[in-house]
């Protein structure tokens, strides 16, 4: 069963400073939320995806296992490390399924984990929200992690009012992965995604999923692409990119002039660099219709 992107994690030291930029980029972000574990987050919701700008905010409550110990704990060292994307969460119809199908395959790492948070709505009222949640893991990327996430009721949690953004941001076209050799990663790629047929090319491998693309490429086909370097450090395959559809680059452009967001023109796409963006890249593209 293919998996499509649920979101990203956009792990921060200074989660305020994060949302802020988030918001001079021209998009609009929720309203600061709590896990129960003491991270904290912000939501940048699109259709069926979101960014989650996440930080420790409560570190004496990472104790013990479960989701303290495989997201909360695993984001503070990804922190301790540096900012950027930590982890990628995959949708699942099928938490159950998806916990016996990681097994199966040799990736699983967790049992299903559900839990709750309070989230406050646009109109400043508060509700309950709920996702259980499975974990994988690539032996070869161990600064990496990978989940599938089924959503207790996602007409709960997603709400049209915060896929507004001023900067067209309509959709998730894919999560972009850097990796000395993006073969070494082919199977885990294929197993966390459930994707049967990989596409490999001279630029990587990618996985086109349901709901978005996951490529693994190398530094300098990333650079030939993107036209950044990424900083890779540590093992394995590392996030750097999120690909985002927009209706016009150049309104995008004027956006992101006015909040003062650094970009720059990459073979028809516009580019948020690592340092302007907490060491993340966001890359909007207009898509082609075919």
């Amino acid at each position: 069963m293919s998996r499509g992107l649920d979101h990203i994690v956009h792990a921060v030291r200074d989660l305020d400073a994060a949302a802020d930029f988030y918001r001079r980029a021209g998009f609009t972000v929720s309203a600061r939320n709590v896990h129960p574990w003491g991270t904290h987050n912000h939501v940048v919701q699109l259709p069926g995806f979101f960014i989650e700008v996440l930080t420790v905010g409560e570190p004496d409550k990472l104790v013990g296992e479960g989701l303290a110990q495989v997201f909360g704990i695993a984001n503070r060292d990804f922190i301790a490390r540096g900012d950027g994307f930590s982890m990628l969460a995959l949708e699942s119809k099928d938490i159950n399924a998806d916990v016996e199908d990681f097994k199966q395959r040799g990736i699983g790492i967790s049992k299903a984990l559900p839990f709750t948070r309070d989230a406050k709505l646009p109109d400043g009222s508060t509700i309950t929200v709920g996702f259980t949640l499975a974990f994988a893991r690539d032996d070869l990327s161990p600064q990496t992690g990978f989940f599938a996430i089924q959503h207790r009721d996602p007409a709960m949690f997603y709400k049209k009012e915060l896929q507004q953004h001023a900067n067209g941001a309509s959709g998730v076209l894919g999560a972009v992965m850097v990796a000395d050799n993006p073969t070494d990663h082919h199977i885990f790629l294929g197993a966390v995604t459930g994707v049967r047929d990989l596409h490999s090319s001279s630029i990587g491998v990618t996985a086109p999923t349901r709901r978005g693309d996951v490529e693994i490429m190398e530094a300098v086909s990333y650079r030939d692409q993107f036209g950044t370097l990424p900083k890779v450090d540590g093992e394995g395959a590392s996030l750097k990119g999120l690909r985002l559809a927009v209706p016009d680059i150049d309104a995008t452009e004027r956006v992101l002039k006015s909040g003062g967001v650094a970009s720059h023109r990459h073979i028809g796409r516009l580019v948020v660099p690592p340092e302007a963006a907490f060491d993340a890249t966001l890359i909007f593209e207009t898509p082609v219709r075919i």
